[in-house]
């Protein structure tokens, strides 16, 4: 494997991932497990918990796949208790957190076009990876605040579920 020297971009990325894991948690805190696992008809039957895991379990498969060079989101766990117990998902998100700041190397990621397809590799590196779990997370938190909308009077940041490039735009078009 090829390793390539860890700069500012890894250390601004991961940054941006921790704080983006930290408003997760906070949103946590502010939940009941009940809340947490209810399944809500305006996220197709998921729940918030549903969502979380699957934000968790792409950082921990990201990790899994830095220790064997190959990633495979498909591959994933699905940890039920982490989608129905709030400590578990709060646990979770500081494991994911502690273990972000690495070294780039060069990794293969493993897909299936589809079913029973056998799938095929591409090469990546795990700072493109962490770029794409920052992406999927605020994509699945835009879906989160859509169903804490319809559960609860919870006030989330402006900045939840929001892409940063769409936060700079906002910020921009402010700008006299």
């Amino acid at each position: 494997m090829s390793y390539f020297k860890t700069n500012d971009m890894n250390r601004q990325l991961t940054k941006s991932i921790e704080t983006v894991l930290a408003q997760i948690g906070a949103m946590l805190d502010a939940l009941s497990d009940e809340q947490y696992r209810r399944t809500l008809p305006v996220l197709s039957g998921a729940s918030l918990g549903g969502h979380v895991r699957h934000v968790i379990e792409f950082f921990i498969e990201l990790d899994r796949g830095y220790q064997t060079g190959k990633v495979n989101y498909d591959a994933r766990s699905r940890d039920k208790a982490i989608e129905q117990h709030r400590r578990v998902a709060l646990a979770s998100l500081r494991r994911v957190t502690a273990s972000l700041n690495k070294e780039n190397k060069v990794l293969l990621l493993a897909s299936a076009a589809e079913a029973g397809d056998t799938g095929f590799h591409v090469t990546t590196n795990y700072e493109r990876e962490l770029v794409y779990n920052l992406e999927h997370a605020v994509h699945h938190m835009a879906l989160i605040k859509i169903g804490i909308g319809t559960l609860t009077a919870l006030h989330l940041p402006e900045s939840f579920g929001v892409a940063g490039s769409t936060l700079r735009y906002r910020q921009a078009q402010c700008a006299p």
